[in-house]
């Protein structure tokens, strides 16, 4: 057999993921069913909280809410896809709120504090990849030991103290304020990157190249694919989400906290897994994920309009991420 002959499997996770293969049909399939529940579930909250869910108030905090989360979920997508895991990110959007909001950043101006947290954010999504791709470790340990890492010094930076957002930086809190088409400015900001990540997977080498890294590593490395490269800038991408994220929850709480972002990482990744995402790599969408934010976000707000209490949400989100991998994993058995 040939090199060429060896390296042909890496075009295969392209190909099954690509609108026109078989792969592609069941991915639409699964985005009607992902429609069908985000129906149901609005029929749900007409039912029972007719007079609070259906407001466009309510409707606009369920988009404020998914746009923060939403913006990692991108990323996470990516990285899920390219066969890893990043269980950092809820630490990292934490870790670059706090950077952007000290005193020392906050005088230099609205600006400097954005790019001080989308810095923060890639810097830390490269040593992610560092550690993984150059340095062989494991990503669940990796990003384990990085998610730590970034909420011990975040505490140590802000002294487990909430820093404010000064007046003279509003700014940054007109993302969350200002409205246009009755939409905050941050709804579109995610609206921006959810489109940015689709045209990048699906219309770009990057894209095909993380589909094939995902798939079969070992595939994608003889057909010339530079896969520890290629690794290191899907936890950058990653961690430039996280940077974005931090602006958007700056925008919506005024704020930089060590405490941003707690559990983010599970609301992630179970939106990327409930939009039939493989967790083995090679397979997934950004609109499968972005359906699956929107049915977590949305269960969330159920929960808090009927009074539930955080423990049983909690439950229930842990129920729906196992229930999504058994059907994956049926799914899979039925192709094969």
């Amino acid at each position: 057999m040939t090199e060429v002959d060896q390296a042909a499997p890496a075009d295969a996770p392209v190909k099954a993921a690509g609108p026109g293969g078989r792969l592609g049909r069941l991915g639409e399939v699964r985005h009607l069913g992902l429609v069908a529940a985000l129906v149901l579930l609005a029929i749900v909250g007409v039912v029972t909280r007719p007079e609070n869910f259906a407001t466009s108030s309510n409707l606009v905090s369920i988009l404020a809410l998914a746009s923060t989360i939403g913006v990692i979920t991108v990323g996470m997508t990516f990285v899920i896809i390219g066969g890893g895991i990043d269980l950092s990110v809820g630490a990292l959007m934490a870790l670059a709120s706090v950077w952007a909001t000290t005193l020392a950043t906050q005088s230099y101006g609205p600006v400097v504090m954005i790019v001080c947290a989308l810095l923060v954010g890639t810097g830390a999504g490269l040593l992610n990849g560092i550690l993984i791709a150059y340095g062989r470790i494991v990503p669940f340990i990796a990003t384990l030991a990085t998610m730590v890492a970034a909420r011990g010094l975040a505490q140590r930076m802000s002294n487990q103290r909430t820093q404010l957002v000064r007046p003279e930086n509003s700014m940054i809190v007109d993302l969350s304020t200002t409205r246009v088409l009755g939409l905050p400015l941050l709804v579109y900001v995610f609206a921006l990157v959810v489109l940015v990540g689709w045209v990048v997977l699906n219309r770009t080498t990057f894209g095909r190249r993380t589909y094939a890294v995902g798939g079969n590593p070992e595939a994608a490395r003889l057909a010339g694919i530079d896969v520890r490269r290629h690794t290191l800038m899907l936890y950058a991408l990653s961690g430039l989400c996280c940077g974005i994220a931090a602006v958007l929850i700056m925008a919506r709480t005024t704020t930089g906290s060590s405490t941003h972002g707690d559990l983010y990482e599970l609301d992630a990744i179970a939106a990327v897994i409930i939009g039939g995402t493989l967790l083995s790599g090679g397979r997934g969408t950004i609109m499968g994920s972005i359906l699956g934010l929107l049915i977590f976000t949305v269960i969330t707000n159920l929960f808090i309009l009927n009074g539930l209490n955080t423990a049983d949400q909690l439950v229930a989100k842990g129920a729906i991420i196992v229930v999504a991998v058994l059907l994956q994993r049926r799914g899979l058995r039925s192709q094969t």
